[in-house]
């Protein structure tokens, strides 16, 4: 198979610790033909998707280490691949937020013809976090506004703490917990986020969310799912004088069992994350709340492995090349 990885820079990641270098390594040994490309990477020819891509296939067996120096390698050579991208059988898309939407808008046309993970329109709804609003039995009371008088007003009446979130950003960036008892900083704090100095249309939407006095001591679980249903599981404990639970934060990993309750949040989240096309997304959880669904290069994969002795990027590939197969099998029905 030809299988093509739109992503941030190689010489960006950590090969060790990132989910992306897992995934490709596992389909380099299994045989596959793999491909790195960037957004800026793609154009149209002759009313055609094409992209410029690097062939980083490289020799089977190495450490991840040495297979991550190989694929920089290949960066070094001048050759360029201008590649259809309907001739790949599919496409990860794992750049890291903020989206790149002209590129998935490019992408669009040819969605139905390769296989894509996640799907762009599933990405599109499930970037922000208001998709988590199509769940409202599972997560926290959750308010959203541009205005800082409401923002003010439903904090004050929440009686306490809540979580402040912008609704495009990730990896814990932006996210504070604030309060009525600081109310100087409080006031300070909402006008900052919403841009209260622009006129109220150009004003950023806020998230506020309640906070959950559980992540101090039991910190939260991330959840990796696949098609519907979890494949791993790992718990984050926020590092001290610090309630987010993100890695690129300061938090550690450790083991955890799948509860009968996060198997209860997983089973309301199934039904609509495989019809969007979100087949390969982390869930974080806290206490029995779900709190975000991230689908736009979700980690986890390399520390559970470590934590479970599993290696889960195996399921992913086994489930691309499913796909892969079902796919060819309606083209060639038609």
């Amino acid at each position: 198979m030809n299988i093509a990885f739109l992503m941030d820079r190689l010489d960006s990641i950590d090969p060790v610790n990132e989910a992306t270098s897992h995934l490709m390594y596992e389909a380099n040994q299994r045989g596959h033909t793999v491909y790195f490309l960037e957004p800026h990477d793609l154009y149209i020819r002759d009313n055609e998707v094409v992209a410029r891509m690097r062939n980083i296939s490289v020799d089977p067996d190495l450490s991840m280490k040495r297979y991550w120096r190989a694929l920089i390698n290949c960066l070094k050579r001048e050759e360029l691949i201008f590649e259809t991208v309907t001739d790949l059988d599919a496409l990860f898309l794992r750049k890291n937020p903020p989206l790149i939407y002209q590129a998935l808008e490019v992408l669009a046309s040819v969605s139905d013809r390769v296989f894509v993970i996640n799907s762009i329109s599933g990405q599109i709804l499930g970037n922000s976090k208001l998709y988590a609003l199509n769940f409202p039995e599972i997560i926290p009371e959750t308010h959203v506004s541009r205005d800082p008088a409401r923002l003010k007003k439903i904090i004050d009446g929440f009686g306490g703490a809540m979580v402040m979130k912008p609704l495009q950003r990730y990896g814990g960036e932006g996210v504070i917990k604030v309060s009525v008892r600081d109310r100087e900083n409080l006031n300070s704090l909402i006008n900052y986020y919403v841009r209260a100095y622009h006129p109220y249309p150009e004003r950023e939407p806020i998230m506020d969310q309640e906070y959950l006095d559980v992540v101090k001591k039991d910190g939260d679980v991330r959840l990796l799912m696949l098609n519907g249903d979890i494949i791993g599981a790992m718990r984050r404990v926020p590092r001290d004088g610090d309630f987010r639970t993100n890695i690129h934060a300061g938090a550690r990993a450790y083991k955890h069992r799948v509860t009968e309750k996060e198997r209860e949040i997983c089973s309301v989240l199934k039904e609509r994350l495989v019809k969007d096309g979100l087949y390969f997304v982390g869930v974080d959880v806290i206490g029995d709340k779900m709190v975000e669904i991230n689908c736009v290069s979700p980690g986890g994969i390399p520390r559970i492995n470590r934590l479970d002795g599993v290696k889960l990027e195996r399921e992913v590939i086994d489930f691309v090349e499913k796909k892969v197969k079902e796919m060819n099998r309606r083209k060639t029905d038609v």
